[in-house]
């Protein structure tokens, strides 16, 4: 009691509050295939201490139900998360009064019908699981929940600035744990930064056009280039093997290639004397 005292402004009797346990968040990739490090997890349990809970988010006072008077980050060691990590969650403790008004939520808590929750938070660090870049200030190409190199996509949420509230909500996103969370950050971008940002993507898109303009045309002059050089390859051979080069080696290729068939097939002055020498200009009479 001593712990909810903390928060009340009376001293209350056992028998006046109801009290009941949460799983807040874990380290497991959620159905938003975002995930909390353990460090975050640490630090979310300390923040949410004094917090109240609330229906969906609401942020309406008139929907404030319960408040956390203890919560702490707990490991399984017998239970492993996807990525390798040992399972981590924040287990706390809420309460609310019991009153005539209160007594249909307890009933649905009681009853497991009010389980699931979410929190609101914000993290300073946003970063990609498999290029590691802070995609909040420089976003990356890769793309949450698709696998390259047979390793999904997921965002790996660190350094916690602020627990905002949490709450009791329909469909959980954390599979393991059972509840979920919801994502915010302490920044919001204005609308003259999301104008930039897509003017920014418009620009990249163009290059992007422009990059595999010159890509095309570079891999059509390397095999024109490697069928002279080495006219007994087959051109089907040549083109499979010249699609899977990146630009850098298709120009070193079209550089040995050009070379190679420079030495095989010379191109010469029509009206060339032979004589470099020669200072007549015999070659240039008709």
């Amino acid at each position: 009691m001593e712990s909810i005292h903390r928060f009340t402004r009376k001293a209350l009797t056992a028998e006046e509050v109801y009290t009941f346990p949460l799983v807040l968040c874990d380290n497991e990739i959620d159905r938003d295939m975002e995930r909390f490090t353990v460090d975050a997890l640490a630090d979310l349990a300390t923040l949410f201490i004094g917090k109240t809970g609330l229906f969906d988010h609401s942020m309406e006072s008139r929907d404030q139900t319960a408040r956390i008077f203890k919560a702490e980050c707990v490991t399984d060691p017998e239970r492993t998360t996807s990525v390798g990590e040992p399972y981590t969650f924040i287990r706390a403790v809420a309460y609310m009064p019991r009153t005539e008004k209160n007594q249909s939520l307890i009933e649905e808590i009681d009853s497991g019908i009010k389980k699931e929750v979410s929190v609101g938070c914000a993290v300073a660090e946003v970063t990609c699981s498999i290029c590691g870049t802070d995609v909040r200030h420089a976003p990356c190409a890769h793309r949450k929940g698709e696998v390259y190199d047979g390793v999904p996509c997921h965002h790996i949420l660190d350094v916690p600035t602020d627990a905002y509230e949490w709450s009791f909500v329909a469909v959980p996103a954390q599979r393991s744990a059972g509840v979920t969370k919801r994502f915010r950050t302490d920044n919001v971008a204005s609308g003259s930064e999301v104008a930039a940002l897509r003017k920014q993507i418009a620009a990249l898109e163009e290059e992007a056009k422009l990059g595999k303009a010159y890509r095309a045309s570079l891999l059509s002059e390397t095999i024109r280039l490697g069928l002279s050089a080495l006219p007994q390859m087959d051109g089907k051979v040549l083109q499979s093997a010249c699609e899977k080069l990146s630009a850098e080696e298709l120009q070193a290729f079209s550089k040995c290639f050009a070379a190679q068939a420079h030495q095989q097939t010379p191109v010469h002055l029509q009206l060339f004397s032979g004589d470099p020498h020669s200072d007549t200009n015999n070659a240039f009479k008709i």
